[in-house]
């Protein structure tokens, strides 16, 4: 009888035990945990959609800057108001005039700086002017087989605009997109749009004054804007490798930050640029410097007045003393060439009369004056000995030898001109 309550007991206690282990309900279930990472990340990133396309589909996302924000000094709504034949004189005639909202603004990030046909544009950016203010539509590739399908769906996209603004985009990211279309046996879409690359107006501009014509650095100098955690260009093929390889997106929204911002960058240039080459007397330049690339471009393309206007007032606003030189020898050649000898005259005398690197030049064109204008021999000869102490030449001595023979066949002459001089 007792080894049977003792039995019982021992049940009574394994009962209990079992009724709290299940007094707060069944135990969890550890669900699997997959650590693969999405493939297209991306999506959870950035605002945009996936794009079907008959190649396939890809990225594509788009952001506003609307028309009542700023850009540095520039804003957006500025850029609604520029004339439809800005851009014509400075890119020679090549872009016929358009309305604004029939720009594309385009620039490429990829994968290789060097170019060639191992390099991909994964993210392909294109702005564009609208009423709301400046829209930038973004076309990314998440691998490299959808390719085919961003081709696709950017020149269908440009078929809505005229003319191409990209800066350094004629050495660059015009060849290297004709490069990829012909890979993927697809018409490149850029020979009905006029392309305008706004470096080389940049650099006429702005290389005398600034020591880099970066489009970040114009950004900074010209636009006043100071890039806050901003990717170095050099890296982005490096960050797009990794996400290739960890397909964690998160790494990449600072190129889509990157890629709007230079493009937004090239439209506001564009609103500065080519209205000094539109209208070079009236061009808003405060800089001197500014003013004498103005200048040179007028020079080379005819315009000689407007040219040596531009010089004149950047002498006024006041030059570097090595450009100051090189600008006061070039505008006496022009008041020359105008038959403004007079002007011409004042400048080379005034070069003679300092140590400078024209100081020769300009004695020897003071020597030519006096030569063939005033006949005053005495006091070309006198400028040609000033200028052989101090760089002796061979046309130099021959034409002291020519001054000293024709004053010695008028020996009275000579002491009546040396006595005036």
């Amino acid at each position: 009888m007792a080894d049977l309550q003792e039995q019982l007991a021992a049940l009574r206690r394994k009962i209990e035990r079992i009724d709290r282990k299940y007094a707060a309900g069944p135990p969890a279930q550890r669900l699997p945990v997959d650590r693969r990472p999405a493939r297209y990340f991306v999506e959870q990133w950035l605002s945009g959609e996936v794009v079907e396309t008959p190649f396939g589909s890809h990225f594509e996302t788009e952001r506003l800057y609307e028309r009542h924000r700023r850009h540095g000094s520039m804003e957006i709504s500025n850029l609604l108001e520029l004339p439809d034949d800005l851009l014509g004189p400075l890119s020679g005639g090549e872009a016929a005039p358009a309305p604004v909202s029939r720009w594309a603004f385009l620039d490429t990030e990829t994968t290789g700086l060097a170019g060639g046909s191992g390099t991909y544009a994964f993210l392909i950016g294109v702005g564009s002017i609208c009423e709301e203010g400046f829209r930038v539509r973004q076309f990314f590739m998440r691998d490299y087989g959808e390719e085919p399908s961003l081709l696709h769906a950017l020149a269908e996209y440009l078929r809505r605009f005229d003319v191409l603004i990209t800066f350094n985009g004629k050495t660059y990211d015009q060849p290297l997109l004709e490069t990829r279309y012909r890979m993927a046996r697809a018409r490149p879409p850029f020979d009905r749009l006029a392309h305008l690359d706004l470096l080389h107006g940049a650099r006429r501009l702005w290389k005398l004054r600034l020591e880099s014509c970066r489009l970040v650095d114009l950004e900074n100098q010209i636009l006043g804007v100071e890039r806050e955690g901003d990717l170095p260009g050099e890296m982005i093929p490096y960050v797009y490798f990794e996400y290739l390889r960890t397909q964690q997106a998160f790494r990449l929204v600072p190129i889509f930050h990157h890629n709007a911002l230079d493009i937004l960058t090239t439209a506001c240039l564009t609103g500065i640029v080519p209205f000094a080459f539109r209208e070079p007397h009236a061009a808003p330049l405060a800089h001197g410097t500014d003013l004498v690339g103005l200048a040179r471009w007028c020079l080379k393309a005819g315009k000689r007045e407007q040219a040596l206007e531009l010089m004149h007032r950047a002498v006024d606003l006041g030059l570097p003393e090595d450009l100051l030189f090189r600008t006061l020898w070039d505008t006496a050649a022009l008041e020359k060439r105008s038959g403004n000898e007079p002007a011409a005259l004042a400048i080379w005398t005034d070069l003679a009369a300092s140590r400078n690197p024209y100081r020769v030049q300009a004695l020897e064109a003071l020597a030519k004056y006096y030569e063939h204008r005033e006949r005053n021999y005495a006091m070309a000869l006198e400028m040609i000995r000033c200028a052989r102490t101090l760089a002796d030449s061979e046309d130099l001595a021959r034409r002291q030898e020519r001054l000293e023979r024709r004053l010695a066949r008028r020996p009275g002459r000579l002491l009546c001109e040396l006595g005036e001089a």
